[in-house]
């Protein structure tokens, strides 16, 4: 069967979500009783209470944007071995990573990366997140402006120029970010995702026909294409970590989980809205990986990717499988990914740099206050070469994947559960991102060899080592009346203990 590699990466995702999901969802041990914080901190903008369904299109188009499809484009590259980091990288590592710090922060009132990092790791740790987390979305809102924009001017007319798509994207984000939660989100993103769920369907519907009547030929994963495809020789390890975050294991979802978990209502819907949606998302990701091997050579994607961005091969994918009239619904739903996730990313900036710099985000005024200047310097690294700003944002979101895995690694250490769900997956991306950093351009550019490897291990044994110390001292520390081991009860009784200790 020439798609018996495609079709069995998504039957395990299914199968992922449905048995390793719900041994992480029973390690966590979900209170379905305890009220949210979108029930008691219920304030009309941030924590609205908002339906299951709804909290769950949300996330996948927060987490979604261009992500699962530019990176999985990009990382057909390297033939079917790709298939496998999407596979089991979702199911092991990135919707581990998406649940945990989702029903961490649905603990912690909603807390964001920065006040959880400060709260299980220290205070030291939170500025380096704090850096790292506005970095990351800063690359990421601008990434997700700049490949709509692009696919915009590519499929209207010609006065319609990226400047222009860029620009009235910024005004839509200017209306929405000052919009409350469920007026920005709640009204529009269902209509989004249908529009991405179609137009996903529509493209895997046929890539699969074509494979049953033998008019597409979708690569499978044997012993012969085990190796490595890129046309440039790239090497698999540490890079496809990179290229393929978003549909794997991605840093930007801790960024967008502890959003939603101001709006949920029950904590038995974490499973459903964070782990499935990044299974969701991981499904997406084989839908054009897949379709990418199978309509192109590696040759042929590279070219088309030098020639702008991967909305090129977009395009083209969406037109040949698909038609031009349903090509471009197709095309719309890629447009709506990035759209929604830039929304979403420059509300968590707002949002973190609003707390790190003590600015209630009570009146329009302050609202605005934060979010202008953020919007202006996006437009300007608008201008800076995509390839570049891709290559920063996928470091910058695994170092931030690492920081959200070792949170949670130190919460099930403390609450004594099984902490080693997080902290393998953790462990080999920290490694991954020590390799990376020593040996890319955009680092020390050392020689991808011996040297490099075993200095990235050194790098990487020394901060777990710090990480256990560090960790082990906490606990010693902590009396059984602690909040941090009780954010199980009411949220009104979790602060009366923050209050004694």
């Amino acid at each position: 069967m020439n798609m018996a590699t495609f079709l069995g990466g998504i039957a395990l995702l299914i199968i992922g979500y449905f048995t390793y999901g719900k041994f992480i969802e029973k390690n966590f041990q979900v209170e379905p009783d305890r009220k949210t914080p979108a029930e008691v901190l219920r304030d009309g903008f941030d924590f609205v209470p908002m339906k299951k369904q709804t909290n769950a299109i949300i996330e996948l188009l927060n987490i979604a944007g261009t992500g699962p499809i530019f990176g999985p484009i990009m990382g057909a590259l390297y033939g079917p071995v790709a298939y496998l980091w999407i596979v089991f990288g979702c199911i092991f590592a990135g919707a581990v990573h998406d649940y945990m710090t989702g029903m961490i922060s649905l603990r912690n009132n909603g807390a964001q990366l920065p006040e959880l990092a400060e709260k299980y790791l220290g205070k030291s740790v939170k500025h380096v997140v704090n850096v790292f987390a506005m970095l990351l979305l800063i690359l990421v809102a601008t990434v997700f402006v700049l490949t709509p924009a692009t696919l915009i001017a590519d499929v209207t007319p010609a006065w319609m120029t990226p400047t222009l798509a860029i620009g009235l994207i910024f005004v839509y984000y200017l209306i929405s970010t000052v919009l409350p939660i469920d007026k920005a989100m709640g009204k529009v993103y269902p209509i989004f995702g249908g529009i991405l769920i179609i137009s996903t369907f529509a493209i895997g519907a046929m890539l699969i026909y074509g494979g049953v009547t033998g008019a597409h030929v979708l690569p499978n994963l044997t012993a012969n294409t085990l190796g490595n495809f890129h046309p440039e020789g790239t090497p698999i390890f540490p890079i496809i970590f990179f290229t393929i975050s978003c549909g794997a294991m991605s840093g930007f979802h801790a960024t967008q989980a502890p959003m939603v978990s101001r709006t949920m209502t029950n904590e038995s819907e974490g499973r459903y809205t964070f782990y499935g949606m990044m299974i969701a998302e991981g499904v997406i990701a084989m839908i054009w990986a897949g379709a990418t091997m199978t309509l192109f050579d590696g040759q042929t994607v590279s070219q088309m990717i030098a020639e702008g961005t991967p909305s090129v091969v977009v395009n083209n994918v969406s037109t040949l499988l698909l038609g031009n009239v349903l090509g471009m619904i197709a095309i719309l739903g890629v447009i709506v990914l990035p759209v929604s996730s830039g929304l979403s990313g420059f509300r968590s900036l707002r949002t973190i740099l609003a707390d790190y710099l003590s600015i209630p985000q009570d009146s329009l005024k302050k609202v605005l206050a934060v979010t202008i200047p953020l919007f202006v310097v996006s437009f300007f690294l608008t201008m800076v070469d995509f390839q570049l700003i891709w290559r920063y944002f996928n470091w910058a979101n695994q170092v931030t994947a690492v920081i959200a895995l070792f949170v949670a690694t130190r919460y099930l250490y403390l609450k004594g559960r099984n902490w080693l769900v997080t902290f393998m997956p953790g462990s080999l991306m920290l490694y991954a991102v020590f390799v990376y950093i020593l040996t890319q351009p955009i680092g020390f550019n050392m020689a991808l060899d011996v040297t490099a490897y075993i200095l990235a291990a050194i790098l990487t044994v020394g901060l777990i080592a710090l990480f256990w110390y560090s960790g082990s001292k906490q606990k010693d520390s902590l009396s059984p009346q602690s909040p941090l081991l009780n954010d199980h009860l009411p949220i009104e009784e979790v602060r009366r203990l923050q209050s004694q200790s």
